[in-house]
């Protein structure tokens, strides 16, 4: 139905864009003695090497939150790594198919976090994504662009939302193919290790 997302393709494009304020106030995110996980080569099998052995722009797994990942990437030397919270998301034959990561935006503005959802290129644009917690409130979000990693939605979640996704159990993520539009792709976002992983994000 879908090619399946090639994850590891598109961890730069998902990291690009979020602002150094979102990483100011913890400049010893990714001290050099610290050894991780990184996901920049193409083997699907992660690496661990240590910080100061990666090159600038190259993304690794900084921790784990359960079914989340801080998923950062490597900035030149002197810069604070960017890093988002991330999660990759199966459809029930264990394919990836789409991915979901955000970050904490200043506040004072409308929303509070900022959101990138990439699915694949084969998605029918016009019926946006739908995404619910719990079963309820679905929205609906519309595509920003595609490119050759997939079709990207940017975001922002308000406080609420973000709240949302704390309380909750587990999350719906839905989309239409475009090669079968009677038909709908529902993925699962597992909402385990969220609050921690965000609040870790937000410090």
């Amino acid at each position: 139905m879908f090619n399946m997302l090639k994850p590891l393709a598109i961890s730069a494009l998902l990291l690009a864009g979020v602002p150094a304020i979102a990483q100011d106030t913890t400049p010893d995110a990714a001290p050099d003695s610290t050894t991780v996980e990184t996901t920049a080569d193409p083997d699907p099998a992660t690496t661990t090497v240590a910080v100061e052995d990666l090159t600038p722009g190259t993304p690794y797994i900084r921790e784990t939150y359960n079914d989340w990942a801080m998923r950062c990437l490597k900035a030149e030397e002197g810069n604070v790594d960017p890093c988002q919270l991330y999660q990759l998301l199966n459809d029930a034959d264990g394919n990836s198919v789409a991915e979901l990561s955000l970050f904490p935006l200043p506040t004072g503005g409308a929303a509070a976090a900022g959101v990138t959802i990439v699915v694949p290129l084969e998605t029918l644009l016009n019926e946006q994504l739908q995404l619910s917690v719990d079963g309820t409130s679905t929205r609906r979000y519309p595509f920003t662009f595609c490119n050759r990693a997939g079709c990207v939605a940017r975001v922002g979640f308000t406080a609420a939302e973000i709240n949302q996704f704390k309380r909750g159990n587990a999350a719906t993520l839905r989309m239409v193919p475009a090669a079968s539009p009677e038909d709908e792709v529902v993925l699962n976002i597992s909402l385990s290790g969220f609050t921690a992983g965000y609040d870790a994000a937000d410090e």
